[in-house]
Protein backbone atom coordinates (compact mmCIF):
# COMPACT_ATOMS: atom_id res chain seq x y z
CA UNK A 1 0.00 0.00 0.00
CA UNK A 2 1.31 3.67 -0.39
CA UNK A 3 0.00 6.67 0.58
CA UNK A 4 0.43 10.25 -0.74
CA UNK A 5 -0.26 13.33 1.42
CA UNK A 6 -0.40 16.69 -0.76
CA UNK A 7 0.15 20.21 0.69
CA UNK A 8 0.70 23.32 -0.93
CA UNK A 9 -3.11 24.50 -2.04
CA UNK A 10 -4.70 27.72 -1.36
CA UNK A 11 -5.96 30.81 -2.45
CA UNK A 12 -3.58 33.23 -4.82
CA UNK A 13 -4.17 35.95 -6.75
CA UNK A 14 -3.80 35.46 -10.69
CA UNK A 15 -0.65 35.94 -12.00
CA UNK A 16 0.90 34.13 -8.60
CA UNK A 17 2.62 30.83 -7.73
CA UNK A 18 1.91 27.87 -5.69
CA UNK A 19 4.23 24.68 -5.04
CA UNK A 20 2.42 21.69 -4.49
CA UNK A 21 3.80 18.81 -2.86
CA UNK A 22 3.18 15.43 -2.53
CA UNK A 23 5.24 12.62 -0.42
CA UNK A 24 5.00 8.90 -0.77
CA UNK A 25 5.20 6.14 1.92
CA UNK A 26 4.20 2.96 2.53
CA UNK A 27 7.47 0.85 2.95
CA UNK A 28 11.10 0.47 2.34
CA UNK A 29 10.74 -0.95 -1.64
CA UNK A 30 8.41 2.19 -2.95
CA UNK A 31 11.58 4.08 -4.00
CA UNK A 32 11.87 1.46 -6.72
CA UNK A 33 8.41 0.31 -7.36
CA UNK A 34 6.83 3.83 -7.88
CA UNK A 35 7.36 3.88 -11.51
CA UNK A 36 5.27 6.89 -11.54
CA UNK A 37 4.41 9.92 -10.05
CA UNK A 38 2.17 12.77 -11.03
CA UNK A 39 -0.36 15.48 -10.54
CA UNK A 40 -4.33 15.40 -11.70
CA UNK A 41 -6.71 18.08 -11.43
CA UNK A 42 -10.55 18.01 -11.29
CA UNK A 43 -12.98 21.40 -11.71
CA UNK A 44 -16.63 21.44 -10.57
CA UNK A 45 -18.02 19.57 -13.23
CA UNK A 46 -15.37 18.19 -14.96
CA UNK A 47 -13.94 15.35 -15.01
CA UNK A 48 -10.38 14.74 -13.34
CA UNK A 49 -7.54 15.18 -16.01
CA UNK A 50 -3.68 14.71 -15.96
CA UNK A 51 -1.40 17.86 -15.82
CA UNK A 52 2.11 16.60 -15.51
CA UNK A 53 3.68 13.18 -14.11
CA UNK A 54 7.11 12.30 -14.09
CA UNK A 55 8.96 9.13 -14.45
CA UNK A 56 11.28 7.39 -11.76
CA UNK A 57 13.89 8.35 -14.37
CA UNK A 58 13.23 11.68 -14.28
CA UNK A 59 11.05 12.05 -17.52
CA UNK A 60 8.50 14.52 -17.95
CA UNK A 61 5.15 14.88 -19.20
CA UNK A 62 3.24 18.44 -19.31
CA UNK A 63 -0.27 19.13 -21.31
CA UNK A 64 -0.29 21.79 -23.38
CA UNK A 65 -2.59 24.05 -20.94
CA UNK A 66 0.21 24.35 -18.46
CA UNK A 67 2.97 24.27 -20.43
CA UNK A 68 5.47 26.71 -19.91
CA UNK A 69 3.89 27.81 -16.29
CA UNK A 70 4.07 24.83 -14.29
CA UNK A 71 6.59 22.29 -13.71
CA UNK A 72 7.17 19.12 -12.31
CA UNK A 73 9.76 17.77 -10.52
CA UNK A 74 10.93 14.69 -8.41
CA UNK A 75 12.72 13.85 -5.34
CA UNK A 76 13.44 10.14 -5.01
CA UNK A 77 15.15 10.10 -1.91
CA UNK A 78 12.28 11.49 -0.12
CA UNK A 79 9.81 9.73 -2.61
CA UNK A 80 8.23 12.99 -3.22
CA UNK A 81 6.69 14.93 -6.27
CA UNK A 82 6.21 18.03 -6.91
CA UNK A 83 4.10 20.58 -8.77
CA UNK A 84 5.48 24.39 -9.38
CA UNK A 85 2.77 26.53 -10.75
CA UNK A 86 3.71 29.72 -12.37
CA UNK A 87 1.70 32.71 -13.97
CA UNK A 88 -1.80 30.91 -12.54
CA UNK A 89 -5.09 32.04 -13.98
CA UNK A 90 -8.48 31.53 -12.72
CA UNK A 91 -9.05 28.71 -14.68
CA UNK A 92 -6.46 26.88 -13.02
CA UNK A 93 -9.05 26.66 -10.14
CA UNK A 94 -9.74 23.13 -9.19
CA UNK A 95 -8.95 20.52 -6.32
CA UNK A 96 -5.28 18.88 -7.68
CA UNK A 97 -4.70 15.18 -6.82
CA UNK A 98 -1.17 13.07 -6.49
CA UNK A 99 -1.36 10.00 -8.64
CA UNK A 100 1.30 7.05 -7.63
CA UNK A 101 1.56 4.00 -10.33
CA UNK A 102 3.10 1.09 -8.29
CA UNK A 103 4.41 -2.09 -10.14
CA UNK A 104 4.44 -4.84 -8.15
CA UNK A 105 3.55 -7.96 -10.32
CA UNK A 106 1.01 -5.73 -11.42
CA UNK A 107 0.63 -1.80 -12.06
CA UNK A 108 -1.41 -0.26 -9.45
CA UNK A 109 -2.63 3.61 -8.73
CA UNK A 110 -2.76 5.37 -5.36
CA UNK A 111 -4.16 8.92 -4.79
CA UNK A 112 -4.09 11.82 -2.70
CA UNK A 113 -7.05 12.85 -0.70
CA UNK A 114 -6.76 16.07 -3.14
CA UNK A 115 -5.67 19.68 -2.41
CA UNK A 116 -8.00 22.75 -3.64
CA UNK A 117 -6.07 25.56 -5.41
CA UNK A 118 -7.98 28.67 -6.06
CA UNK A 119 -6.93 31.13 -8.23
CA UNK A 120 -9.34 35.04 -7.90
CA UNK A 121 -9.40 37.21 -11.06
Amino acid sequence: QVQLVESGGGLVQAGGSLRLSCAASGGSFIAVTIVTMGWYRQAPGKQRELIANITRGGSTNVVDSVKGRFTISRDNAKNTVYLQMNSLKPEDTAVYYCNAKQFVGQLRDYWGQGTQVTVSS
